[in-house]
């Protein structure tokens, strides 16, 4: 059975300008997103979901004003159509964005192509990352965006209340690795424009040439450390494929992709930030994952869950936990 919208189409008719027809977006576990089809135009539709959600999360308008302001960057995004912050019209705010062509893989090993063109995605995300870290945050009209100082302290602070903000969810190893990172902030490096979700399954690829046609899901984007992100991306060669689509366990080089070392050597060439990957980055990105993981199941425990999948992506969590706690016992000694 198909998914529902949770809101009236006909809301949207008066907006675009036309009678609307609506597709669900596989995917995605936190902002529900459609297709949208009105007088011959392809677009996507993106909104907050209905009921209590995370203060700050599912920041839509936020989403919105980064992506404008990259409309022009070498950072590739789709062209916006509008915002519309009235909740009468389809009970929250919500965005709508020209369609991008393109594939969407849920695993990161990109099984729809050939070695040769998996590789090439995956550099060119390499080097996109590297121009999103490069932009000049004061030209585009972000310096707003977020605090330029203290990144980690907020968000070691923000996903530890986060986590004991969920009731009835108990984990003694995420209890004890908040409190780990929380005494072991490393030096911040200079902010920049941060993703916060920078990963295969938020990218559109292209064929013919192979590349990153766009890059979505910015709810999470702020002005951050760099590291975050390649954090984030890196953690993807520490999951197994059956956790998110991860990497372990695979023969990359016969998939024709970069290792670890090979993706950060392009982003590196491209600009990016120089700092060392350091274990405190990894590991709280495994906890950060963990703990979105948390509220996923949370979500659905409540009904609003914006995928059917939800329980199982939740269910994740603690492995995620376990990594992290594994990787931080195994090699404190790489702590920056």
């Amino acid at each position: 059975m198909a998914a529902q919208p949770d809101f009236d189409p006909a809301r949207l008719e008066p907006v675009l300008g036309g009678p609307v027809h609506l597709a669900p977006v596989s995917g995605g576990q936190s902002n529900p997103t459609w297709f949208v089809t009105c007088n011959g135009r392809k677009l996507v539709l993106r909104k907050k979901p209905l009921g209590a959600t995370v203060d700050s999360a599912h920041a839509i308008d936020r989403e919105y004003r980064v992506i404008a302001a990259l409309q022009d960057s070498p950072v590739p995004v789709p062209r916006l159509v509008l915002y519309e912050a009235d909740t009468d019209v389809i009970g929250t705010p919500f965005y709508v964005m020209e369609r991008i062509a393109g594939e969407v893989s849920d695993t990161t090993d990109l099984p729809g192509l050939d070695p040769a063109d998996r590789r090439a995605v995956h550099l060119d995300a390499a080097r996109i990352l590297a121009h999103l870290h490069t932009q000049d945050v004061q030209a585009l009209g972000l310096q707003d965006f977020g605090r330029p100082s203290a990144y980690y302290e907020r968000q070691v602070r923000r996903w530890r209340g986060q986590w004991q903000a969920l009731e009835g969810r108990q984990d003694a190893t995420l209890d004890a690795l908040g409190d780990w990172f929380a005494a072991n902030i490393p030096p911040e490096n200079p902010a920049a424009i941060v993703h916060g979700d920078y990963r295969i399954g938020n990218v559109m690829f292209a064929r013919d040439p192979a590349r990153i046609a766009g890059v979505l899901d910015w709810e999470l984007s702020t002005l951050g450390d760099p590291l975050a992100d390649l954090a984030h991306w890196s953690m993807f060669y520490d999951l197994r494929p059956e956790q998110m689509g991860g990497l372990a366990g695979l023969d990359l080089a016969a998939l024709g992709l970069p290792d670890r070392a090979e993706f950060m050597d392009a982003y590196h060439a491209a600009g990016g930030c120089p700092a060392p990957l350091g274990v405190f980055h990894r590991a709280f990105a495994l906890f950060r994952m963990a703990v979105i993981c948390e509220g996923i199941t949370a979500r659905a425990d409540a009904g609003h869950a914006a995928n059917a999948d939800a329980r199982a992506i939740g269910a994740l969590a603690h492995g995620f936990a376990r990594l992290a706690d594994k990787l931080l016992s195994s090699d404190k000694s790489d702590i920056p």
